[in-house]
This record gives structure tokens, C-alpha cells and sequence, in this order.
């Protein structure tokens, strides 16, 4: 049983704005799990486009786990774009230098930390993720939806701001499923049981991961 090649820039022969997203980016700050995918109506490059006010100097980064499924114009807001929302002013005089290089001297601006991306997340067209969002595993992400807080894994979200719609599964199936941690299994063994991975029988996988263990 053959499985994708994880390391394939275009996986779907003859079709080249679908891509293994790890297998494009150049931005340090950027790091993507195996199988994550991103598709763009124009060209999957625009990616790295999307990702805004990634500075050096914020020492923030975009984490995205695997087996993702990101669709076209997902952008990602990073710190780079914050500004003071308890001063007089949020205009960033220092930033302009001169006399106003040290307006800022004994301060900071607002830093909310990584975004991390779990792992089997799909985020739908348009959607919008700000600074320091951790989205859980296995959540869903509405088209549009503008992410301003944490999402829960096997969550779906919708709105601006996005609001939690219902769970996945129940919180019992959820608490296997994360237990289970399908993603990091080896590829072989996830090529074995992929028609359970696409079907909605829970106990199925995981009485089958249990079967093994006692082997």
C-alpha cells in the first residue's frame, strides 16, 4: 500500500495550485506539518502573502500541524501588527524614528505569543486568524470566520468574532480521539486504516489500535 509522497511539492498530477504546503514555504518562522495542504484559485506561493506582520524582530511564529486542509485567502494576523490599546494614543510614533525613536522607551507593544495551528484542521476560505490563536486538533474553521480566541479541538467556528457552533463528537469520543493521536502514527499504518479515518464509527479505530497494542 503506497501513500502519498509527504515530500511532493504538487500531489494531484497536473495541478499545481493545490500543494504539501511545508514543501513551499522560505519564511523560518513558518513551520508546517506532513500532509498539510493549502489550495489557491491563483497560486499557492500567495500563501506566505497571507501570513501578515511576521517581523523578525516580533519573534513570533506560525506553527501548523499536520494532515491540515487550509483553503484559498486564509489569512493569518501575526503581533507584527498590534499597537497600544491603553495609551492616549495607538499611533506608533516610534516607529518613524527621529525624535520619536524613543517614544516607546519603558514599554511595549501588545504580544500575544504564537499561533499554533493543530493537527487535521480545516480552515475554510477567507477565514481570518489574529495574533497568538491556538486552534485544537481536529477543529473547524467556517469560511469568513474572523478567529480572535483559542478554539477548542473538535470544535466548529463560525462568525465574526468566531463563536463555537457545536462539538465534533461527544467529549468522551473527543478525549479518545486526541488519546489516539492518529497523526503521528507511521504512514503505513495510517494508508491501513484510512477508509476508518474518512468513515464515523470511532470505536472502530480505536478498538483496532487496542487490538494491536495487545499483540
Amino acid at each position: 500500500m503506497a501513500a502519498p509522497d509527504k515530500n511532493s511539492t504538487f500531489p494531484l498530477p497536473g495541478y499545481n495550485r493545490l500543494c504539501f504546503l511545508k514543501n513551499i514555504i522560505r519564511n523560518p518562522n513558518i513551520m508546517v506539518g506532513d500532509y498539510t495542504y493549502y489550495d489557491d484559485f491563483e497560486d499557492v506561493k500567495n500563501f506566505e502573502k497571507n501570513v501578515k506582520y511576521l517581523f523578525d524582530f516580533n519573534h513570533d511564529k506560525l506553527i501548523i500541524g499536520k494532515f491540515c486542509m487550509i483553503a484559498a485567502d486564509v489569512s493569518f494576523i501575526m503581533n507584527g501588527a498590534n499597537h497600544l490599546t491603553d495609551a492616549v494614543s495607538a499611533y506608533p510614533f516610534a516607529v518613524f524614528g527621529e525624535d520619536w525613536k524613543d517614544a516607546m522607551e519603558g514599554k511595549s507593544y501588545p504580544h500575544k505569543g504564537n499561533t499554533v495551528v493543530g493537527n487535521d484542521v480545516w480552515i475554510g476560505y477567507q477565514a481570518t486568524i489574529m495574533p497568538g490563536v491556538h486552534i485544537g486538533d481536529g477543529a473547524i474553521i467556517a469560511a469568513n470566520a474572523v478567529v480572535t480566541k483559542n478554539v477548542e479541538p473538535y470544535a466548529i467556528v463560525g462568525g465574526n468574532p468566531a463563536k463555537e457552533i457545536r462539538k465534533r463528537f461527544s467529549e468522551n469520543e473527543i478525549a479518545a480521539l486526541l488519546a489516539l493521536k492518529w497523526w503521528d502514527w507511521d504512514i503505513q499504518k495510517i494508508t491501513t486504516h484510512v477508509h476508518l479515518l474518512t468513515g464515523n464509527n470511532i470505536d472502530a479505530i480505536i478498538n483496532i489500535v487496542k487490538d494491536q497494542t495487545t499483540l
